[in-house]
């Protein structure tokens, strides 16, 4: 806890104001929309937001909503320690894209679904689902639980503002407008307070260019820090960060986010047309690669300012998530309002995160765990879902608590996700593109790939990887005067680029585990619980007969559902249309050429939404 660190700045009386505008406004969308559909009476509107929604606040919403106050912490201070490597994730945003419009996509929005397990039931069985239900509401309320402290612990650090007033007041606000206006407040608050983060960002960036006079001081002083140290490729998967480990684990991480969490595939789905779904998740993508490139370059500012004197080795800080409140309180103290729009950035990032995870968990209770056990009418369905709407509010707030004794947050928040979510994905890449996959495979490949992930995670936990793993570069304290005049010597030793050579020897009392397999990446855990997945459930699929199951065309992806399909189709009667036009062979063929008006309409609207890829 933090409650000791020394408090750089205070916040003033504007700060506050624009704090509280911030938190204002998220709660008047609620009472707007609460208002504004009054009629709204089934549980699926409250939800679903009434499926009518459009490309563009559905893309923002998919962007806020897991860019949360982490990414606003943790991100500039993962590269101020490890380098601008993770912006690499920019790779794997592209990837997770792909792979969400054209294989998830398609067959969440053709079976309108509420809940994302709904699928593994008709897929597969009932005990699948509840698994998977059971895993999602777990993984939530942890992820949830972290969302919310951070921000606080760091305000709490910067501010002095009371930690636990701020957690609460989080808490609160979000259930606040998730109760009282469903899917559809949710998502134009994430608009709101995407622009609020963005804002914050920019304030922090655009005063340490002046402060530094200008980017090519910064860009230069990271480069002579090691900091932009893109060309690592190195293939071992036990090294934290490397090209390898950021795009091909961090696609599965994020592909488990887009492609099956239910905080996400609720929001896509609410469009008005697959189009329109589609096109939300390729506008989604513009938005996160903005957000990084702001988080990443902070990060380097950070650096460029601190660079001859480390906050965190000199005690002032005492987590390195705290290093960005400092930043601020330190270059923007002169500029009242400006450290309140930075503290309701990082809140924003949190308050949009909670919202859609408690929005997802009531609709997740009420389609798995009520509706199939209970014949309620719309109305009660309704009423049940705002009940649980504050029940997990409260829940969530109470996970915050166990948080403050959890360690790193940026690791936890990734491995819980990569723990939980690996096994998850590969259940529903199983369903969708293996035809002969059963009930049985599923299930044992489940659980097989869920013990695989926690016993990886649990010992990772307990056995952290060493140093020469993680590889984190040097800060040093030499420049310290504790004033912070922008001055530009550079006093650093060379950073060690070259580590000395890893040696497997288990050290005292270690298991000869812990430094290989426990030492793995930790964004290895999410493909590795995927891959266990699908290996074990074809294997005892066809053990069990799985080549004679029949299944509904409407459960996996078919042809039809790509875009490539389309494009080629599309193509291919352009290039059929135009040689018969030269065999002058009249309109007879023309005839034949539209005779399916359905189709041309699709295909149309089709090559429309693939133009941005």
């Amino acid at each position: 806890m933090s409650g000791d660190s020394v408090v750089v700045g205070s916040f003033v009386a504007a700060d506050y104001l624009v704090f509280a505008l911030m938190l204002l406004v998220s709660a008047a969308v609620g009472v707007y929309y609460a208002w504004t559909d009054k009629g709204q009476q089934s549980s699926g509107d409250f939800l679903m937001g009434g499926r009518r929604l459009t490309a563009l606040p559905v893309s923002l919403s998919l962007t806020a909503s897991f860019m949360s106050a982490i990414t606003v912490l943790s991100n500039p201070a993962e590269v101020y320690r490890y380098g601008a490597n993770i912006g690499f994730y920019a790779l794997s945003y592209i990837f997770t894209m792909v792979v969400t419009s054209e294989v998830f996509l398609p067959v969440f929005y053709k079976l309108a679904i509420t809940s994302t397990y709904e699928y593994l039931e008709l897929r597969f069985n009932r005990a699948t689902r509840l698994l998977g239900t059971f895993l999602f509401i777990i993984q939530t309320i942890l992820y949830t639980g972290i969302v919310i402290y951070a921000p606080a612990l760091a305000l709490n650090q910067v501010t002095g503002i009371d930690l636990w007033g701020a957690v609460v007041s989080t808490g609160v606000v979000c259930t606040f407008y998730c109760t009282m206006g469903g899917l559809k407040a949710v998502v134009w608050t994430d608009v709101f307070q995407l622009g609020v983060m963005v804002a914050g960002f920019l304030s922090v960036i655009v005063r340490s260019v002046v402060v530094q006079g200008g980017v090519l001081p910064i860009i230069s002083d990271s480069q002579q820090g090691g900091r932009l140290n893109f060309w690592d490729f190195d293939t071992s998967p036990l090294r934290r960060h490397t090209f390898w480990t950021i795009t091909f684990g961090g696609a599965f991480v994020w592909v488990s986010i887009y492609g099956i969490n239910q905080a996400q595939v609720q929001r896509y789905i609410s469009c008005k047309s697959l189009t329109h779904a589609r096109l939300s998740l390729y506008i989604n993508l513009l938005g996160l690669w903005f957000i990084l490139l702001c988080s990443v370059f902070a990060g380097m500012c950070l650096f460029s300012v601190y660079k001859n004197c480390d906050p965190w080795t000199a005690g002032l800080v005492s987590a390195p998530d705290q290093l960005m409140p400092y930043l601020v309180m330190d270059i923007l103290r002169d500029y009242p309002g400006l450290p309140g729009l930075f503290v309701a950035a990082v809140y924003s990032g949190s308050l949009s995160t909670v919202s859609s995870s408690i929005n997802a968990l009531a609709a997740v209770t009420v389609e798995d765990l009520i509706k199939p056990y209970t014949d309620m009418s719309e109305k009660h369905l309704s009423w049940i879902s705002k009940g649980l709407n504050i029940m997990f509010g409260i829940v969530c707030i109470g996970m915050a608590g166990l948080a403050s004794v959890m360690g790193g947050i940026l690791e936890a928040v990734i491995s819980i996700f990569g723990i939980l979510g690996g096994p998850l994905l590969g259940v529903f890449t199983l369903g969708i593109l293996c035809p002969f996959a059963n009930s049985k495979g599923a299930l044992s490949g489940l659980v097989s790939g869920l013990v695989v992930s926690l016993w990886l995670g649990i010992g990772a936990q307990i056995y952290p990887p060493p140093p020469e793993m993680s590889r984190p570069l040097s800060l040093t304290t030499e420049g310290c005067n504790f004033s912070t005049t922008g001055h530009f010597n550079w006093t650093s030793t060379a950073p060690p680029t070259q580590s000395t050579p890893i040696t497997t020897v288990p050290v005292d009392g270690k298991p000869v585990l812990a430094d290989n397999w426990y030492s793995l990446s930790y964004l290895y855990f999410s493909p590795i619980g995927t891959i266990i997945v699908i290996s074990v459930g074809l294997l005892v699929s066809l053990m069990t007969g799985g080549r004679k199951l029949k299944v509904e065309s409407r459960l996996t992806l078919m042809k039809e559902d790509t875009t490539v399909y389309h494009l080629f189709k599309f193509f291919k009667d352009r290039v059929t249309s135009q040689s018969e036009n030269i065999e002058m062979t009249g309109d007879r063929d023309k005839k034949i050429g539209s005779s399916n008006p359905a189709f041309c309409d699709v295909e149309l609207d089709l090559t429309k939404s693939s133009i941005p890829t």
